[in-house]
């Protein structure tokens, strides 16, 4: 990045720390005796604190969804095609934020925070935590930035579910409700995937049962391995055909187990990348959670009996090429909304960019989500001159 910010950003961003004394009871019967969540904001909460919008992240994203921490960044925040000014999510209009997940590994209380009952990192001892508990601190965090209500819970992918959830669990506190390139629970081929990925980082040598920390190593390979086999799964056939073809590193073969081809060499370098970036145990845990999720596990598996409560308008967005969580997916979530006569909208992208389309600046994705996002009362939220920036807990 230059030292000139893009007008088009929301420019340099310093994340805040949320800090909660009160007992966090968990969905498997375990409880936080307290934690932090990190998390930042963009744009202006009005004066009637009514123009929020709450983004919820996906796996292996965090807090840090738009703008730049410094001047030295090469890369801005992971949505950064959605938010920032004049972008569907307008921060000239909204007072946006997002907070990394408890359980996650950029800052927010997880695998690698000190145990306050042991001194030292929870590591595997951390317990496992669920969409359902990700949205119980949310609502905290709400409660402690005094917004009521959200314009919009938005999210995609696991992030999408998080969305959902919150439309269940807090019907009177979103408007809208936007679930982006997601799914009601996760399919049994969905879950292979995760499983496979959860091996290769727990049969790695340096694994140490969760305890590598002590070690001072990580289980990079198997790290490495799950994030090689998740990126196939974020990408379609024919966006790798397109990027990578059949296209050797060199002019021929060389009869080796090297890197050949250039997807491999993509794929390697992918891995590799992630290792040191992201905390093998969040990893498992957060692959656990997305296993885990299933709001109509409790209503004897009717996902409109689920939804019956709810009382926000839906954002339904799907692409046609995502294969990790097919538009048939997204349809079933609509179609129970409907058996609720619930106000809902329905979008079936044209994209070969696979499951990670919804991060992706297509313009037809672009152009639905401003116009749903045009649909939140613009007389209720608009930022007046004279509101207040809301300011971090200490």
């Amino acid at each position: 990045m230059s030292s000139t910010v893009p007008a088009n950003s929301v420019g340099l961003v310093t994340p805040s720390v949320a800090r909660f004394g009160e007992p966090l009871p968990l969905e498997c019967g375990k409880t936080l005796p307290s934690y932090e969540l990190i998390y930042e904001t963009y744009g202006t909460l009005n004066s009637t604190r009514n123009n929020a919008i709450l983004i919820c992240h996906a796996l292996s994203s965090d807090h840090h969804a738009a703008g730049y921490h410094s001047t030295n960044d090469k890369k801005p925040g992971w949505w950064e095609t959605c938010i920032g000014p004049g972008k569907p999510i307008d921060t000239n209009k909204f007072f946006v934020v997002c907070s990394n997940n408890i359980g996650g590994c950029k800052g927010s209380t997880g695998p690698m925070s000190k145990n306050p009952q042991t001194g030292q990192p929870y590591g595997p001892d951390f317990p496992l935590v669920t969409v359902k508990d990700w949205v119980n601190t949310q609502a905290r965090l709400a409660n402690q930035l005094k917004i009521d209500c959200w314009q919009a819970v938005i999210g995609g992918s696991l992030g999408g579910m998080q969305a959902m959830q919150w439309s269940i669990d807090f019907p009177d506190r979103l408007k809208h409700c936007f679930i982006i390139a997601a799914a009601p629970h996760l399919s049994a081929q969905n879950i292979a995937f995760n499983e496979v990925a959860r091996r290769a980082i727990i049969t790695d040598p340096e694994f140490h049962e969760g305890h590598y920390y002590k070690y001072d190593t990580e289980p990079a390979r198997g790290l490495m391995l799950a994030r090689m086999l998740g990126h196939i799964t974020y990408l379609s056939d024919d966006a790798m055909l397109a990027k990578f073809g059949r296209e050797l590193k060199t002019s021929d073969y060389q009869f080796s187990y090297d890197v050949e081809f250039e997807v491999e060499s993509y794929l390697r370098y992918q891995g590799e990348k992630f290792i040191g970036q992201f905390d093998a145990n969040t990893y498992l845990l957060m692959t656990r959670a997305l296993d885990y999720f299933d709001p109509a596990k409790n209503y004897n598996n009717d996902l409109s009996a689920a939804l019956s409560m709810t009382k926000a308008r839906f954002h339904i967005i799907a692409f046609t090429s995502d294969w990790r969580f097919s538009p048939a997916r997204s349809r079933e979530i609509v179609k129970a909304l409907l058996d609720n006569n619930r106000d809902t909208s329905y979008a079936e992208i044209t994209a070969n960019h696979g499951h990670d389309a919804f991060l992706m600046d297509i313009p037809h994705y672009m152009d639905v989500f401003r116009a749903n996002m045009n649909q939140l009362d613009l007389a209720d939220h608009t930022a007046d001159q004279s509101a207040e920036t809301t300011h971090a807990p200490t």
